[in-house]
């Protein structure tokens, strides 16, 4: 009989925002610091400056990189204070993140490589 690890409501909240992020959450998983910022400034466009910020501290926060509809689960509260940091005032690009759909998976396996994360299963 296999056995269960996770409940229903676990599995239903993984990977998502179930709320948004306290001040001390937003400082820990979402302050850039020097190196990230800087890679974050290479990105061609604010709204991947922005995206692959969100991917950053989403890995982070949640373990796991954003879901096919991208910043569109982001709490708001996170997204500007993303947006703050890197100088951007119309937070709102974020939704142009993604328009090329290769981008975002571009991005993560950036992170990936940068912060020496692998995925389950893999070696």
């Amino acid at each position: 009989m296999p056995h269960e690890y996770l409940s229903d409501e676990q599995v239903g909240r993984y990977g998502r925002f179930v709320a948004d992020p306290t001040p001390e959450e937003l400082e820990r998983f979402f302050f850039l610091d020097e190196a990230a910022l800087a890679e974050a400034q290479i990105r061609r466009g604010r709204q991947n400056r922005l995206g692959w910020s969100l991917q950053w501290g989403t890995v982070r926060m949640l373990g796991t990189f954003l879901t096919d509809s991208g910043p569109a689960e982001v709490p708001e509260v996170v997204v500007r204070y993303v947006a703050e940091q890197l100088g951007i005032e119309d937070w709102t690009v974020v939704k142009q993140y993604g328009d090329r759909w290769q981008t975002p998976y571009d991005h993560a396996a950036q992170i990936r490589e940068l912060a020496k994360y692998r995925e389950l299963g893999c070696r």
